[in-house]
Protein backbone atom coordinates (compact mmCIF):
# COMPACT_ATOMS: atom_id res chain seq x y z
CA UNK A 1 0.00 0.00 0.00
CA UNK A 2 1.28 3.48 -0.87
CA UNK A 3 0.16 6.63 0.91
CA UNK A 4 0.20 10.30 -0.13
CA UNK A 5 1.27 12.15 3.01
CA UNK A 6 -0.43 15.40 1.94
CA UNK A 7 -3.92 14.06 1.28
CA UNK A 8 -3.93 10.89 3.37
CA UNK A 9 -5.02 8.99 0.26
CA UNK A 10 -3.65 5.51 -0.24
CA UNK A 11 -3.62 2.93 -2.99
CA UNK A 12 -3.65 -0.79 -2.27
CA UNK A 13 -2.15 -3.57 -4.40
CA UNK A 14 -5.36 -3.84 -6.46
CA UNK A 15 -5.21 -0.16 -7.42
CA UNK A 16 -8.14 0.83 -5.20
CA UNK A 17 -7.61 4.34 -3.91
CA UNK A 18 -8.88 5.37 -0.52
CA UNK A 19 -8.88 8.38 1.75
CA UNK A 20 -9.21 8.33 5.52
CA UNK A 21 -11.48 11.07 6.85
CA UNK A 22 -11.48 11.75 10.57
CA UNK A 23 -9.53 10.03 13.27
CA UNK A 24 -10.19 7.44 15.93
CA UNK A 25 -13.49 5.65 16.43
CA UNK A 26 -15.41 8.03 14.15
CA UNK A 27 -13.05 7.71 11.18
CA UNK A 28 -14.57 6.91 7.81
CA UNK A 29 -12.70 5.59 4.80
CA UNK A 30 -13.85 6.67 1.32
CA UNK A 31 -12.76 4.54 -1.60
CA UNK A 32 -13.61 3.96 -5.25
CA UNK A 33 -15.25 0.61 -5.92
CA UNK A 34 -13.54 -0.84 -8.96
CA UNK A 35 -14.58 -4.46 -8.54
CA UNK A 36 -17.91 -6.02 -7.60
CA UNK A 37 -17.72 -8.27 -4.56
CA UNK A 38 -20.39 -10.10 -2.61
CA UNK A 39 -19.89 -7.50 0.14
CA UNK A 40 -20.64 -4.68 -2.31
CA UNK A 41 -23.78 -6.39 -3.61
CA UNK A 42 -24.98 -6.97 -0.05
CA UNK A 43 -24.26 -3.34 0.88
CA UNK A 44 -26.47 -2.14 -1.97
CA UNK A 45 -29.24 -4.54 -0.89
CA UNK A 46 -29.13 -2.75 2.46
CA UNK A 47 -28.54 0.84 1.28
CA UNK A 48 -30.81 1.32 -1.75
CA UNK A 49 -34.09 0.81 0.18
CA UNK A 50 -32.91 3.61 2.50
CA UNK A 51 -32.52 5.89 -0.52
CA UNK A 52 -35.66 4.98 -2.45
CA UNK A 53 -38.56 2.75 -1.50
CA UNK A 54 -39.60 2.52 -5.16
CA UNK A 55 -36.24 1.26 -6.49
CA UNK A 56 -35.12 -2.34 -6.43
CA UNK A 57 -31.69 -3.02 -4.93
CA UNK A 58 -28.91 -2.67 -7.48
CA UNK A 59 -28.07 -6.00 -9.14
CA UNK A 60 -24.59 -7.45 -9.49
CA UNK A 61 -24.86 -6.87 -13.25
CA UNK A 62 -25.76 -3.20 -12.74
CA UNK A 63 -22.86 -2.77 -10.31
CA UNK A 64 -20.53 -4.37 -12.88
CA UNK A 65 -21.75 -1.86 -15.49
CA UNK A 66 -21.29 1.08 -13.10
CA UNK A 67 -17.80 0.10 -11.96
CA UNK A 68 -16.62 -0.60 -15.51
CA UNK A 69 -18.07 2.58 -17.03
CA UNK A 70 -15.71 5.41 -17.93
CA UNK A 71 -18.53 7.86 -17.17
CA UNK A 72 -19.26 6.86 -13.58
CA UNK A 73 -17.25 6.56 -10.40
CA UNK A 74 -18.73 4.64 -7.49
CA UNK A 75 -17.49 5.92 -4.13
CA UNK A 76 -18.08 3.85 -1.02
CA UNK A 77 -17.69 4.68 2.67
CA UNK A 78 -16.51 2.30 5.40
CA UNK A 79 -16.82 2.98 9.10
CA UNK A 80 -14.03 2.28 11.59
CA UNK A 81 -15.31 -1.31 11.99
CA UNK A 82 -14.96 -1.91 8.23
CA UNK A 83 -18.71 -1.93 7.44
CA UNK A 84 -19.83 -0.25 4.21
CA UNK A 85 -22.06 2.58 5.43
CA UNK A 86 -22.51 4.81 2.40
CA UNK A 87 -22.31 5.29 -1.33
CA UNK A 88 -22.23 8.05 -3.93
CA UNK A 89 -22.05 7.89 -7.70
CA UNK A 90 -20.17 10.59 -9.60
CA UNK A 91 -21.01 10.86 -13.30
CA UNK A 92 -18.41 12.73 -15.36
CA UNK A 93 -18.85 13.30 -19.07
CA UNK A 94 -17.68 15.63 -21.84
CA UNK A 95 -20.08 17.83 -23.78
CA UNK A 96 -19.31 20.57 -26.36
CA UNK A 97 -19.08 23.22 -23.62
CA UNK A 98 -16.72 21.30 -21.33
CA UNK A 99 -16.56 18.55 -18.75
CA UNK A 100 -19.69 18.10 -16.64
CA UNK A 101 -20.04 16.29 -13.33
CA UNK A 102 -23.17 15.15 -11.48
CA UNK A 103 -23.49 13.57 -8.09
CA UNK A 104 -26.22 10.94 -7.94
CA UNK A 105 -27.69 8.46 -5.47
CA UNK A 106 -26.02 9.59 -2.26
CA UNK A 107 -27.03 7.24 0.54
CA UNK A 108 -25.75 6.86 4.08
CA UNK A 109 -26.85 3.97 6.26
CA UNK A 110 -29.28 4.95 9.03
CA UNK A 111 -26.73 3.74 11.60
CA UNK A 112 -24.07 6.18 10.33
CA UNK A 113 -26.10 9.33 9.72
CA UNK A 114 -24.81 12.46 11.39
CA UNK A 115 -21.26 11.09 11.61
CA UNK A 116 -19.81 12.93 8.59
CA UNK A 117 -20.11 10.07 6.10
CA UNK A 118 -22.16 12.04 3.57
CA UNK A 119 -19.86 15.04 3.91
CA UNK A 120 -16.80 12.85 3.27
CA UNK A 121 -18.41 11.22 0.23
CA UNK A 122 -19.41 14.58 -1.27
CA UNK A 123 -16.00 16.18 -0.63
CA UNK A 124 -14.24 13.22 -2.26
CA UNK A 125 -16.51 13.38 -5.31
CA UNK A 126 -16.08 17.14 -5.74
CA UNK A 127 -12.32 16.78 -5.50
CA UNK A 128 -12.26 13.98 -8.11
CA UNK A 129 -14.53 15.98 -10.45
CA UNK A 130 -12.05 18.85 -10.32
CA UNK A 131 -9.12 16.54 -11.04
CA UNK A 132 -11.04 15.25 -14.09
CA UNK A 133 -11.54 18.78 -15.42
CA UNK A 134 -15.05 19.67 -14.31
CA UNK A 135 -15.52 23.34 -13.43
CA UNK A 136 -18.78 22.68 -11.57
CA UNK A 137 -20.56 19.75 -9.96
CA UNK A 138 -24.36 19.50 -10.01
CA UNK A 139 -26.82 17.42 -8.04
CA UNK A 140 -30.52 17.34 -7.29
CA UNK A 141 -32.20 16.65 -3.99
CA UNK A 142 -35.86 16.49 -3.07
CA UNK A 143 -36.90 19.39 -0.82
CA UNK A 144 -38.19 16.88 1.76
CA UNK A 145 -34.64 15.58 2.35
CA UNK A 146 -33.82 18.24 4.95
CA UNK A 147 -30.58 16.74 6.27
CA UNK A 148 -29.24 16.08 2.77
CA UNK A 149 -30.05 19.61 1.65
CA UNK A 150 -28.29 21.08 4.70
CA UNK A 151 -25.26 18.91 3.90
CA UNK A 152 -25.09 20.17 0.31
CA UNK A 153 -25.28 23.81 1.41
CA UNK A 154 -22.52 23.20 4.01
CA UNK A 155 -20.45 21.61 1.23
CA UNK A 156 -20.70 24.80 -0.83
CA UNK A 157 -23.51 23.91 -3.22
CA UNK A 158 -25.94 26.67 -4.12
CA UNK A 159 -29.53 26.25 -5.30
CA UNK A 160 -29.93 27.10 -8.99
CA UNK A 161 -32.91 28.65 -10.68
CA UNK A 162 -33.61 26.08 -13.35
CA UNK A 163 -36.23 23.65 -14.48
CA UNK A 164 -35.65 19.93 -14.24
CA UNK A 165 -37.56 17.88 -16.78
CA UNK A 166 -38.05 14.14 -17.01
CA UNK A 167 -39.61 11.83 -19.55
CA UNK A 168 -40.29 8.15 -18.95
CA UNK A 169 -38.77 6.12 -21.76
CA UNK A 170 -40.77 3.13 -22.92
CA UNK A 171 -38.69 -0.03 -23.34
CA UNK A 172 -38.34 -1.21 -26.93
CA UNK A 173 -40.86 -3.76 -28.09
CA UNK A 174 -39.93 -7.17 -29.50
CA UNK A 175 -39.05 -6.97 -33.18
CA UNK A 176 -39.46 -3.22 -33.31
Amino acid sequence: MTTDSDSGASTDESGVSAAQVGRGAGAVQIYEATAVTNELVEAFRRLIPQLSTSSAPTSREDLEAITSSVASILFMARDSAGLIVGSLTLAVFRIPTGVRAWIEDVVVDDSARGAGVGEALVATAVERAGVLGAKTVDLTSRPSRDAANRLYVRAGFQARETNVYRVVVDPPTEGG
